[in-house]
């Protein structure tokens, strides 16, 4: 497989400035940003997990009583 070079990489960025323009970039590179940042700390999370001793029991799952029912029992809408 061929290396990318300098001027492979920068062809590629004039290519995705001129699609998705200017303002949009930092947007887009903020967000892959976050994502690597969240993917990293679920796998550090993992990992703890797996090290804790088998002695620590987890929590039980919790039971649909302990959320109190909306007005005639139908979900809560997002807009309201």
């Amino acid at each position: 497989m061929p290396e990318i070079g300098f001027q492979e990489l920068l062809l590629i960025l004039i290519i995705c400035l001129l699609v998705f323009g200017a303002k949009r970039l930092p947007e887009m590179g903020a967000s892959i940003g976050k994502g690597i940042r969240e993917f990293k700390r679920s796998l550090s999370d993992v990992q703890r997990s797996a090290e804790l001793p088998d002695d620590s029991a987890p929590l039980p799952p919790a039971t649909g009583t302990d959320v109190p029912a909306g007005r005639s029992g139908e979900p809560k809408k997002l807009s309201q």
